[in-house]
Order: C-alpha cells, then sequence, then structure tokens
C-alpha cells in the first residue's frame, strides 16, 4: 500500500534528520502505574525489564512457565519491542504455592519485583509512560540554540496528539487488517482488534492534521469535545468563554476530535485529545545526540513528540 502520509507538524519544519534505536539503551520506557497492593489473592504482579521482545511474547512466556492459558496473564499497554521497557505484568496463581519466578527463561526478560494481588492487571489503567531516548546525527551541537527553542515551545505549547507510525504496521499493514476485517475476512481476535484500531487511527490522524494546518489543534473550536487533561471526563464546548479559552491555554482542557465509529461491525465512536501534554521535558545535547526525558499519559505515542524536532 501506498506510504503513510507526511501528516503537518505543528511547530515548524523538522530541525535535522536524525535515528533513534540504534541500540535497545537509547529508548527507555518505564510504564507509570499507581497502585496499592493488597499483598494476598491469587496473582502475582511482576515488574518486569524487557529488551527486544514485544509484550505480547513476554505474556505467552510468562503464561507458559506458569502452566496458565494466556488469557489469565495480564498487562496495562502494549510497549515497544526494539527498547528497554519496564511494565506490570499479573499472571494468575495455578495453585496456593504459586509460580516459582527465580527459574523463569525468557531472552531479554528480568524480573526485578514481585508482589501479590487480589485482581488481574487491566488494559489502560495506567496512568502513562516515562521515557528517555537518544536522538542521533552528525554534528548536531551547533544547532543546540534551535533545538532549545523548539524544545521549549514544546514544553508551553505540547504537541499534535498523532497516533505513532508503529500503531499501523510495518508499511502499513494494520490498515490492510482493518480493511479485511470491514470486509467481513475472517481474521484472529487479535488481528481483528489491531486493523480495526489502525483504520480507526488513520482517519483521526488526518483530521487532525487539518486542525494543525489551520492553527486550530490546541485552542478549543464551539461545538469541540472538551477532554480534562490526564483523565477520561469530558464535555462539550456549546460555546467559546474566556474561562475555557484560559483553561486551554494552561493545558488544563484540551479540544478533542473524533475516533470514527464503523457501522458495518457494531463499533461506536469515541473520542481522543488533539493535543498531548509533555511533562516533565528536560533534555541535553551531546556531539552526535540530543538525549530527551519526558512523561506523557497513557495513549501517547513518544515519537510524535520527536516528530516536531527531528526527521525520523
Amino acid at each position: 500500500m501506498p506510504p503513510l502520509p507526511d501528516w503537518a507538524r505543528a511547530l515548524g519544519p523538522a530541525l535535522f534528520a536524525g535515528r533513534i534505536r540504534s541500540s535497545p539503551s537509547d529508548f527507555v520506557v518505564t510504564e507509570v502505574l499507581n497502585i496499592e497492593f493488597s499483598d494476598d489473592g491469587e496473582h502475582d504482579w511482576l515488574w518486569v525489564e524487557k529488551v527486544g521482545a514485544n509484550t505480547v511474547w513476554v505474556a505467552g512466556q510468562l503464561a507458559s512457565h506458569a502452566s496458565i492459558p494466556v488469557r489469565d496473564v495480564g498487562y496495562a499497554g502494549l510497549k515497544d519491542r526494539h527498547a528497554v521497557t519496564r511494565q506490570w505484568f499479573s499472571v494468575r496463581r495455578p495453585g496456593a504455592e504459586g509460580t516459582d519466578w527465580t527459574t523463569l527463561k525468557a531472552d531479554g526478560v528480568r524480573i526485578l519485583d514481585q508482589k501479590l494481588h487480589r485482581r488481574k492487571l487491566k488494559r489502560g489503567v495506567h496512568r502513562g509512560n516515562t521515557f528517555r531516548i537518544a536522538v542521533r546525527a552528525n554534528e548536531i551541537a551547533p544547532l543546540s540554540g534551535v533545538i532549545d527553542d523548539r524544545l521549549e515551545a514544546i514544553r508551553a505549547q505540547g504537541v499534535p496528539n498523532y497516533f505513532g507510525e508503529q500503531r499501523f504496521g510495518r508499511d502499513g499493514g494494520n490498515i490492510e487488517l482493518g480493511r479485511a476485517a470491514i470486509a467481513g475476512r475472517r481474521l484472529s481476535r487479535s488481528k481483528r482488534s489491531i486493523g480495526i484500531s489502525a483504520i480507526r487511527s488513520l482517519e483521526f490522524n488526518d483530521n487532525l492534521d487539518t486542525r494543525v494546518r489551520d492553527g486550530t489543534w490546541n485552542r478549543i473550536l464551539p461545538g469541540d469535545v472538551v477532554n480534562l487533561d490526564g483523565t477520561r471526563s469530558v464535555f462539550t464546548a456549546d460555546e467559546l468563554t474566556p474561562e475555557l479559552e484560559q483553561r486551554c491555554s494552561e493545558m488544563d482542557i484540551h479540544p478533542s476530535g473524533c475516533l470514527p465509529g464503523i457501522d458495518e461491525i457494531g463499533v461506536e465512536p469515541s473520542s481522543r485529545p488533539l493535543r498531548m501534554r509533555v511533562q516533565d521535558l528536560q533534555w541535553e545535547i551531546d556531539a552526535d545526540a540530543l538525549w530527551l526525558e519526558f512523561s506523557l499519559g497513557r495513549g501517547s505515542y513518544a515519537t510524535a513528540v520527536l516528530r516536531e524536532i527531528a526527521q525520523l
């Protein structure tokens, strides 16, 4: 299929051509999940560091080691494969004696901590993720002044909340899965879900691109659905008031766009903020790399931040 669109950047052209994930340690992701453990119950919660492994594969390895179905393994979100990532998994205990996790053998997987809890970990319950990323380029230091200015703008304004390219799969293959699902082709549940998400995400990105090009991606328009920062709470702005404009400028609320429904297969529409807030942003520039540290809420993509700085 044709390449993905080069969706509009909000803060100007990319400042330089860069490379990410030159090694796994150049892209470090840590899940943020605030929970008070019960210290009893039928689930082992494992704080796992993985390198060069995807979340679904790790879940399968944990299930196999515990001799349980993979459906009894929980995780909050999918994390990058080509990275060092740390996230929680829950694994149902097969019996009162539990599982000996010290004997787990899975390439690139290390258990850093273990807790007991009464409930399975559900998708989407994490607050977000923190990142430490190196964007590598030749002779980057002379650009330090313009890079500083761009990053200060990101800190103040946020960035468009595009879905990252990984949402669409290699060469956009997930979009083809979505078209197949809509056409009624038989797919596994996971492929169907991935494909439908890609189709909806593509339309959201296209609509966000329009708002970026007309300069309204970070402003509330009359009739917009408005999202309260850091929550799933939304309301409709029937009219624009000075109070709403002020709250939007302070990043307390954000305009939202539509994640479209798909009538043919009974998928209901929902909303997603058009703007993402980039929290705790810090950076360092050395001879061949820009090192970035920041936090994002759940569902937001670090690559959407990086594309406002560099052509990757």
